[in-house]
């Protein structure tokens, strides 16, 4: 899966003291850059009565989506069954990315294949380098991102960003 981005444009927040000038916006780069980098990202789901649920997930970025793996019986699972709709956010306050999106299963061996090398780079130091049969016996998602919006903490206003991929 392969997402076309769209082009950049200003987030809409009402008296942030947002400009709708071009200059100071982010690149979809420096957003690949930061998801990259976070070695945690919380995700944030929705319970079926309605209240919320965060909890931090190690992840990877692979073509533009956040791959994630959790338990059948955990929170974050029950809470995607009855909706699919998650918020993720890099794990850093100052150099902000946040997803909007929704989230698909992945089953597919090739997926996992492709996962697997980069989780195990990843997470080495960490003790953790799964294989692609060890990934696709547990349960992992991908974030299909819907609405990104981006900023360093240091320059807000004047390098939020946001990318609308509906």
């Amino acid at each position: 899966m392969k997402l076309t981005i769209p082009e950049a444009t200003r987030p809409k927040m009402k008296d942030y003291g947002i400009q709708e000038k071009v200059e100071g916006m982010l690149t979809w780069d420096w957003v690949r850059e930061q998801l990259e980098q976070s070695k945690n990202y919380w995700v944030s789901t929705t319970r079926p009565n309605g209240n919320p649920h965060a909890a931090p997930v190690w992840g990877i970025l692979l073509d533009d989506c956040i791959y994630w793996g959790t338990g059948d019986t955990s929170r974050k699972n029950r809470n995607l069954l009855n909706n699919p709709h998650v918020v993720l956010h890099s794990e850093s306050g100052w150099d902000v990315v946040i997803v909007e999106g929704i989230v698909e299963k992945v089953t597919e061996r090739a997926d996992f294949e492709r996962v697997a090398p980069l989780y195990a780079t990843k997470y080495a130091t960490h003790g953790y380098e799964p294989t692609a049969d060890e990934l696709a016996q547990g349960l992992m998602y991908r974030v299909i991102p819907h609405v990104v919006m981006a900023w360093k903490e240091t320059s807000f206003p004047n390098t939020a960003t946001r990318w609308e991929f509906m």
